[in-house]
């Protein structure tokens, strides 16, 4: 435990250095302009403060974004939307479910490569082409196309998050379909066990930890796919909203809270699923 708290101890008093630096860096030149207009002294101990202590700075402190955080996650009730954490329940209903539907997408995507050759020449090409679009692009058709047919709210922004989801799942699973012990394939196919047979017994749980790897990406992916689907929704609530209305005020400060809730969001749901994976494989008998 110790080996590896040092190293990362280490690393984020680095970054927290050079977070302070940069701050002071890219601050100076306003907060020089601030103190000449209210005829204050600059000397380098005043603008270090003021560039420190900015209601808007260019790049705001590590311990202005704590505050931050610190006042929306107490100061109001977590159904208030002033609250980072209601807009972090938005974001992630969009992303569970969208890697909900990945899930699905991803695992009948790979049984049909896995026991189609013909799926397999012309479906993967495909499946990896999708993946060169980019999400920015892609999003606002999504949402358009959606909304044309009358789907609004969670939909559109839970298939963005598909999109982004279901390409891992389904690179993962082929591997782990095809992973299954040859022998053991023989041996069921002299038992006369047909395809979902040896799918359901032997190439499922075989698959089982190339699954869980491909879900801790995806689940990071799909909190990524959430907020880029609030984007061009306009909507008022998630935290993709929350960086977009930052933007409009130069809330540098807000938005760099609501980065740091979209970290914690995914480093949760991450750690859920590894969870899930310590509890599922270790009744499997798999490390």
């Amino acid at each position: 435990m110790t080996r590896r708290a040092l190293p990362v101890t280490v690393m984020t008093l680095l970054l927290l250095a050079a977070w302070y630096v940069g701050a002071a860096w890219l601050n100076w030149p306003q907060a020089v302009e601030t103190l000449m207009r209210a005829s204050k002294p600059t000397g380098v101990a005043d603008v270090l403060a003021q560039a420190y202590a900015m209601k808007r700075p260019i790049l705001p402190t590590p311990d202005q974004v704590v505050v931050e955080l610190w006042n929306s996650l107490t100061g109001y009730a977590p159904t208030s939307p002033r609250n980072l954490l209601f807009h972090a329940w938005v974001t992630a209903e969009a992303a569970l479910t969208g890697l909900a539907m990945g899930l699905v997408l991803g695992i009948l995507l790979a049984a049909g490569i896995v026991y189609t050759r013909t799926l397999e020449a012309s479906l993967l090409p495909w499946v990896i082409a999708s993946q060169t679009v980019p999400i920015l692009a892609i999003a606002p058709m999504i949402v358009v196309i959606l909304g044309n047919i009358g789907l609004t709210g969670l939909l559109p922004k839970a298939v963005i998050c598909m999109y982004l989801c279901f390409f891992p799942i389904t690179v993962g699973m082929v591997k782990g379909l095809r992973s299954a012990d040859p022998l053991w394939l023989d041996l069921m196919r002299t038992y006369s066990a047909g395809g979902l047979r040896a799918f359901w017994s032997l190439r499922l749980p075989a698959s089982m930890p190339f699954l869980f790897a491909s879900l801790k990406v995806s689940v990071a992916i799909s909190v990524v796919g959430a907020i880029v689907g609030e984007l061009p929704t306009g909507g008022q609530a998630g935290l993709g909203a929350r960086l977009l209305s930052g933007s409009y005020y130069g809330q540098t400060v807000q938005i760099w809270a609501a980065l740091i809730m979209a970290s914690l969001l995914s480093v949760a749901l991450i750690a859920v699923v590894r969870g899930l994976e310590l509890v599922l494989l270790g009744r499997a008998g798999a490390r």
